[in-house]
């Protein structure tokens, strides 16, 4: 399976003339990435003296964060599966009307799934973003740069969805669908960059 690969490994087939791994996954990753530096910081909190006040929280987080990990690496194989279905879509016969037609509702069909894996990256990212911004503020200040790095990385996968999500609608006929899932994106993105640069300034400002 793609998310039990060796890190080289992955970076390799990511580099390499293969369409999968691509953007899709690597938005999966670096929101993998937000979400374990953000059970990172719990994890050096929790039972550590001057930080009892905050426990019972972080533990609360820890398990959010960890839950989150868990999803985004399963989107990392998901990625590749449902690019895998729009190439093989493509890749139907098309020599007669019928075949024409079922090419194309296989081809819609996939794409609309393609289109809602990066939505759930992007919902899943965000998340990161907002816990990111807890154990910046009441995590272990030795490892505060660590929840900073927990949001940027949270960020970058967000807005990596979020492209993911633009170009596969950009092929979709449903304009109900497209509508849809715009408006469920930019309801995940709104206000995500300012909170971002919220927290990385308040980040920055405690080193």
């Amino acid at each position: 399976m793609i998310k039990d690969k060796t890190i080289h490994h992955f970076l390799d087939d990511l580099a390499s003339k293969s369409a999968t791994p691509g953007g899709g996954s690597a938005a999966a990753i670096m929101g993998a990435m937000g979400a374990a530096l953000v059970s990172m910081v719990c994890n050096l909190t929790i039972g550590k003296k001057n930080y009892e006040s905050v426990e019972p929280e972080m533990k609360e987080i820890l398990a959010k964060s960890e839950s989150l990990r868990a999803q985004l690496m399963d989107m990392v194989r998901s990625d590749v599966e449902v690019f895998n279905k729009v190439m093989a879509a493509y890749g139907l016969p098309k020599e007669t009307d019928e075949q024409k037609s079922a090419r194309s509702q296989q081809i819609q069909s996939a794409l609309q799934e393609a289109t809602d894996v990066p939505i759930e990256c992007a919902k899943a990212c965000a998340e990161v973003i907002r816990l990111s911004r807890i154990v910046a503020e009441k995590g272990n200040r030795n490892v505060v740069s660590d929840a900073g790095v927990a949001v940027v990385a949270g960020h970058a996968a967000l807005k990596s969805a979020a492209l993911n999500v633009y170009v596969n609608v950009g092929s979709i006929k449903d304009e109900k669908f497209v509508s849809s899932r715009l408006a469920q994106l930019n309801g995940i993105l709104n206000g995500m960059d300012v909170l971002n640069e919220e927290i990385f300034q308040s980040v920055k400002d405690k080193l």
